[in-house]
């Protein structure tokens, strides 16, 4: 009878044999070579449009922008870091999305918004139509494609992070919250230099101004445009394979979706005297607000797929009963982190993190049931949570005693998707937790 091992097979094989026996990947498919040219793009993109900037604001006029633009980024990456808690996204994508917006988006929209302008200009020879017409057409089209690229390039190379609107959401507002540092450095560094000239001060500057309304007013501005695309991809990621039209219709619309509101927003100053204060009441405010429910309750609903969907693995003997309602509790998920931090230390409380996300994952993936690559998928979440238990039993148990009510856990007769989820024969196979 051939025995069943718990590492998932090799990458090179694809009936996970041999090592090494696999077809040689070509040399610009390996990840190393993806990760060094990325780089470099960035890199290359962050010095181009650290010159440019520079070059329009000044050097002190730059490093005014900066102080002001980097105010609000902490805490709109915070609030998505929050959001993205329940199944939480490597720390990479988080890394190349802000640089993305902040370094290729920002020159991609400054060097084409200018081109644009300036062609507009000279082709009517009318320049202030030409410049309302870049900020309400031009702008919108140019920074939303820029930005959405980033959401697509996770989405395309990053799939198995990418696996519902929570993910588009945060992937998408990063992007956005690295576009709108840069910009806010260049409207920020400029208006500095204007008051300069001016010999302007204090609250009546036009430092102050932009600041009050770029930062104070709408610093998700940005992310909420961009936030659009990001729903796009993640209901494009929740919808099956065999549905390409879908999968694509979906984000193109969310991304001209952004493009609107972001024509608004921008046209909001030729609406009359009141007309910015209409646009932002009764359209940015409201969706703003629709917009972080939507968020708030998608978050929910991950944990209630927790909740609903691991108790498979408690009938398959892989999870002691009250676990999967630790898991689908943040309130207990914190706990159980807290505790492994006072006993262990900070490597345990990342171990305990780590089983969290894991479990997540395992749970959404049962749920999406995500094709032919589901059982091998399964196999490998089973084995990192296999690697933590000894880790993170005693602290899931000490957040159930403190959390958990006291209700048996109820199995309803769920699909057979794995070996692992199959309740007709709970033991025939591997598991570590028996003998």
């Amino acid at each position: 009878m051939a025995t069943f091992s718990p590492y998932p097979p090799h990458p090179g094989h694809p009936a996970g044999g041999v090592p090494g026996h696999g077809p040689r990947e070509r040399w610009w498919r390996r990840n190393w070579v993806r990760h060094c040219a990325l780089i470099t793009l960035l890199s290359l993109s962050g010095l181009v449009i650290l010159a440019l900037v520079r070059q329009q604001t000044g050097t002190e006029g730059f490093l005014v922008g900066l102080g002001l633009a980097v105010l609000p980024v902490p805490l709109l990456v915070a609030a998505f870091c929050w959001l993205d808690r329940v199944d939480p996204g490597p720390w990479r994508n988080l890394f190349f999305s802000f640089a993305w917006g902040a370094c290729a988006a920002a020159l991609i929209a400054i060097v084409a918004n200018s081109f644009a302008t300036r062609w507009i200009a000279t082709t009517t020879a009318d320049p202030t139509s030409a410049d309302t017409l870049g900020a309400t057409v031009i702008a919108p089209i140019v920074e939303e494609s820029a930005k959405a690229a980033a959401v697509l390039l996770v989405f395309l190379f990053r799939r198995r992070d990418f696996t519902g609107i929570v993910d588009g959401v945060v992937i998408a507002g990063v992007t956005a919250t690295g576009f709108a540092f840069t910009e806010n450095i260049l409207y920020l560094g400029t208006a500095f230099g204007t008051d300069q000239l001016t010999g302007d001060r204090g609250f009546t500057s036009v430092t102050a101004a932009t600041f009050f309304v770029r930062i104070v007013m709408s610093p998700f501005a940005h992310p909420l445009f961009t936030v659009l695309t990001g729903i796009g991809f993640g209901i494009a990621a929740l919808s099956p394979d065999r549905r390409p039209i879908r999968r694509t219709l979906l984000p193109l619309t969310g991304l001209l979706l952004a493009m609107g509101m972001h024509a608004i927003w921008n046209g909001s100053s030729t609406f009359g005297q009141y007309g910015f204060f209409e646009v932002y009441g009764m359209l940015m405010v409201p969706a703003f607000g629709l917009l972080t429910w939507l968020a708030v309750w998608t978050r929910q609903r991950e944990l209630r797929t927790v909740r609903e969907e691991l108790p498979v693995y408690v009938h398959a003997g892989w999870l002691p009963p009250a676990e999967p309602f630790v898991l689908g509790s943040m309130k207990a998920r914190r706990l159980a982190r807290e505790y492994a931090r006072h006993h262990l230390g900070r490597s345990g409380a990342r171990t305990v993190a780590q089983y969290e996300a894991y479990a997540t994952t395992l749970a959404i993936l049962r749920h999406r049931h995500a094709g032919p690559e589901f059982p091998l998928r399964e196999r490998q979440l089973l084995h990192e949570l296999w690697l933590r238990r000894e880790v993170a039993r005693p602290a899931l148990d000490y957040a159930a005693r403190r959390t958990a009510p006291p209700v048996p856990v109820i199995v309803p007769p769920w699909p057979v998707y794995g070996s692992y989820g199959n309740a007709a024969a709970p033991y025939s196979v591997y598991n570590p937790y028996h003998s």
